[in-house]
């Protein structure tokens, strides 16, 4: 299995409840393919560069992961289909 780091970036309208649960149900995705999920981040609602989405503010997740591709996979079909997972990126962590 290799090492994964994966941003996330939540939509800002969500209050904290509904973003602890969104990010909750993205990480139950990854360990219910066999991922393990080794640190999380919760960088909090910042402002975007550019308007996404129609938005210019989101609150960013970073997770680093132990996974088989299956689980990237999985976890990228989510991730596509919530609307409000305004963007995601996968990296191989290099540490």
């Amino acid at each position: 299995m290799k090492k994964y780091e994966i941003m996330y970036i939540l939509s800002a309208a969500l209050d904290d409840e509904a973003r602890k649960k969104e990010t909750e149900k993205l990480q139950k995705t990854l360990e219910s393919n066999k991922a393990k999920v080794n640190d999380v981040k919760e960088w909090g609602v910042r402002d975007f560069a550019y308007p996404i989405k129609k938005q210019t503010k989101g609150a960013y997740v970073i997770l680093k992961i132990t996974a088989e591709s299956a689980a990237l996979k999985e976890f990228d079909r989510v991730a596509r289909l919530d609307q409000n997972v305004i963007r995601h990126l996968i990296t191989v962590d290099e540490e």
